[in-house]
């Protein structure tokens, strides 16, 4: 279909950002919405057995540390360039590969015969997503208007938040009347119609000639930007938390309270289906009030919170407390997401969002290591405490730094 970009309108002294007509605005939305969802399933249909299939395969704290970091990596490493490069080139190319390769290394879960051979598979679905979420949601600040950001990054959070969080619902379900078996060959069938949605529907935006000459900021000014900084430390404490919590989780209401992959895949989803509920109405919430404050107090509930998670004893328990962290948690992501929408209006939008999802990869690559070296040290009640204490620390830092901008 051929587009009929008009009307460009300047949107910042350093971005071009062209004006779409709406109907092509809904399309692009509702196509990567679409893809992101599906894919998104996929991903987390294996979150509630990783775990658990890791330790089958001989795997301790550490190394279920590593098979989880494994990925956050490898993301972290290739999207700062992939975010930079797509301010050029475009995003659809990537999203598109990203999504192929995804389908590829689902098969490769199939073929560990080792923790090594998890590691690697991981490794792997690390690049592969570099190309993915990041490149979407600067796709969806492209065409956000301004002081709609919040609106536009709560809603199509919406689809990320509810994929990831039916994904270890269905996949618990699977698992438990198919095996495990089951849940990789459906993820990759899932990241596979991902991929075709993208590829065959998804109008591919391109700068205008001028734009592309024009030279955007380098990843220097994006350091130098206290509000840029907040955002990578946020993006890192926060992700140090959610680390410990998916990896080890399971884990904790495995052996603590001998629930059942139907269980667990159930608590887990609740968390995460609960965020993606209140990603619209939270965005909008963002576009009217502070942005700084919602970071902050959505932020500390959810690092505060999740230090009772040691003390529960039941399936009761842990999803009261899971609610709570994802009504916490639904709070802070539209108001930073639009906070790093704005950044990217000044250093280029592919480059905020790799640079922000930078902090988010290194975060977890950090808390689940150092997460799961405390969990064989000191034992696993104390990787969920010291995950609490890098959330706050980092909720705080957030706030410090994002007050000077």
């Amino acid at each position: 279909m051929d587009l009929s970009w008009h009307n460009a309108r300047i949107v910042s002294t350093s971005i071009e950002v062209l004006n779409l007509p709406n109907p092509d605005v809904r399309r692009i939305f509702w196509i990567l919405s679409l893809a992101m969802f599906t894919s998104m399933v996929g991903v987390g249909i294996i979150v509630p057995l990783l775990p658990i299939y890791a330790e089958e395969l001989g795997a301790s704290g550490i190394w279920i540390g590593l098979i989880f970091s494994g990925f956050s990596l490898s993301h972290s490493l290739f999207s700062p360039l992939v975010g930079r490069i797509s301010d050029f080139w475009g995003r659809k190319i990537f999203i598109a590969t990203g999504l192929f390769l995804y389908w590829l290394i689902s098969l490769g879960y199939l073929l560990c015969n080792s923790v090594g051979d998890l590691v690697l598979v991981r490794v792997v679905q690390g690049c592969s997503g570099a190309m993915i979420i990041p490149l979407a949601m600067a796709h969806i600040g492209d065409i956000a208007p301004e002081n709609e950001e919040g609106r536009y990054l709560g809603s199509f959070s919406v689809s990320l938040f509810a994929g990831f969080g039916f994904g270890p619902l269905l996949g618990g379900l699977i698992m438990h009347r198919f095996g495990i078996e089951a849940n990789f060959y459906l993820m990759s069938l899932l990241c596979f119609l991902a991929f075709l949605v993208v590829l065959l529907f998804l109008p591919n935006m391109k700068r205008s000639k001028g734009s592309q000459e024009k030279r955007l900021p380098g990843y220097q000014n994006l350091l130098r930007s206290p509000v840029s900084l907040g955002l990578f430390l946020f993006r890192f404490s926060n992700a140090f938390a959610r680390g410990a919590l998916l990896a080890f989780l399971p884990l904790l209401a495995y052996h603590h309270s001998h629930m059942n992959a139907t269980q667990i895949g159930i608590v887990i989803s609740v968390n995460i289906l609960l965020v993606s509920g209140l990603q619209a109405p939270f965005g909008r919430l963002a576009d009217h009030w502070s942005r700084l404050k919602l970071v902050l107090m959505g932020s500390l509930g959810f690092s505060l919170v999740m230090s009772f998670l040691p003390s529960c004893r039941g399936f009761w328990q842990f999803l009261f407390i899971n609610l709570i962290m994802g009504m916490s948690g639904a709070l802070a992501i539209p108001a930073a997401s639009a906070i790093a929408v704005d950044e990217g209006r000044k250093f280029g939008m592919g480059s905020s969002m790799g640079f922000f999802n930078l902090g988010m990869s290194l975060g977890l690559s950090a808390g689940l290591i150092l997460a799961g070296k405390v969990s064989d040290l000191a034992g696993l009640s104390y990787a969920f405490y010291f995950a609490t204490l890098v959330g706050c620390i980092g909720s705080i830092g957030f706030a410090s730094l994002a007050k000077k901008g």
